[in-house]
């Protein structure tokens, strides 16, 4: 009679932009104190406690986007060798991309939740991250029509 490992518990991490992706994601808390988790954001004016670390903040029409993507790519490296996520969940956007390279990369788990936000249009992160995604939640059943593998899951608010 062989002794029996105990089972790992999984880490996930949770990942969003600031503003509305952010408030969405912060529904998931009562899923993540199920397991280890760590949240993962973008540094604003106004305080994310429950984010353990925080990016540098851009968007399409920021003059050094480039750079600050090249520096949260970076850190985003430093984050998962440091925490080692067995999955990753998010609700975009481009913050979140370094994360999804990686699950990718890794091979772990990645979750998608498209934004509360667009009823009748698919994002631009959605479409990108839906290939790679082992799940991919709409919030709308609206949404369904634009992507594939999309599930309806119902609104996080």
């Amino acid at each position: 009679m062989g002794i029996e490992k105990p089972k790992k518990v999984p880490k996930l991490c949770f990942v969003s932009s600031s503003g509305g992706h952010w408030e969405q994601l912060q529904k998931l808390q009562p899923l993540a104190h199920k397991y280890k988790f760590f949240f993962v954001t973008e540094r604003t004016q106004f305080d994310a406690p429950l984010a353990k670390y925080l990016m540098l903040q851009t968007d399409l029409k920021d003059k050094l986007m480039l750079l600050k993507m090249m520096w949260n790519a970076l850190y985003a490296i430093f984050i998962w060798v440091k925490e080692r996520p067995d999955f990753v969940i998010t609700t975009g956007t481009m913050v979140a991309y370094p994360f999804y390279l990686l699950a990718v990369l890794f091979r772990k788990k990645f979750v998608f939740i498209e934004t509360f936000g667009r009823a009748d249009m698919p994002t631009v992160a959605g479409k990108r991250m839906e290939k790679h995604s082992d799940l991919f939640i709409v919030q709308w059943e609206t949404q369904k029509k634009h992507y594939e593998k999309a599930v309806y899951g119902g609104c996080l608010y």
